[in-house]
């Protein structure tokens, strides 16, 4: 039995961070895990920049909701789950990811949760488990699942190592180059290519 295990922002939808950076005119919340490989470091650095500049929970919601699948990612990803058992795994949260995982028709997501206080201020991040994308495909494997898995980010590249077959999707060239062992693609055509060539029963 085989699943298909996908990375969401930068794969699915359009990076969260980056579409409220350029809302805000904040450049320095444009960082994501193809930049600052340390999570943690990451996020500190997002929470204390939203702290600076006064925004919380709220403020990012609203910039989520005129946000939209990247295009072509709904018709992938009907066409993966006709031929796989699909599972999302992502370093977002529920809070921002719901509404466009409406849009993508509910697939199942596996993040993490914000702590988020009355007034709207995130206070904090919980990670559901250390290294949670790896640990989510071995936990897989030990299902008795063979796992392909897709993602764009240095945070991706552990479920990539861990997994039967790992793909490079939109990843930036730093991440091609320092990972030459997965193949790269670019277009959602050649993923589907890439997904058949690499499964076992096509």
């Amino acid at each position: 039995m085989e699943l298909a295990c996908l990375d969401l922002e930068g794969v699915l939808i359009p990076e969260i961070w980056i579409a409220f950076a350029e809302k805000t005119g904040i450049d320095a919340l444009k960082a994501t895990t193809r930049d600052i490989p340390d999570y943690d470091v990451l996020m500190q650095q997002r929470l204390r920049l939203l702290d600076e500049h006064g925004y919380g929970l709220p403020a990012i919601q609203e910039v989520i909701g005129e946000l939209d699948p990247l295009e072509g990612a709904s018709e992938f990803l009907d066409w993966l789950r006709e031929r796989f058992q699909v599972v999302i795994l992502s370093d977002t949260f529920y809070e921002f990811a719901m509404p466009l995982m409406a849009k993508l028709g509910h697939p199942t997501l596996l993040c993490h949760k914000l702590e988020v206080n009355e007034e709207g201020r995130i206070t904090d991040y919980l990670i559901r488990q250390r290294d949670p994308k790896r640990q989510a495909v071995r936990a897989f494997q030990l299902l008795n699942y063979r796992v392909i898995a897709a993602g764009d980010s240095y945070n991706d590249t552990t479920m990539l190592k861990q997994a039967e077959a790992g793909i490079l999707f939109h990843a930036p060239q730093n991440v091609i180059d320092e990972f030459p062992q997965f193949p790269a693609v670019h277009t959602f055509e050649d993923l589907k290519a890439k997904f058949l060539e690499l499964s076992n029963r096509f």
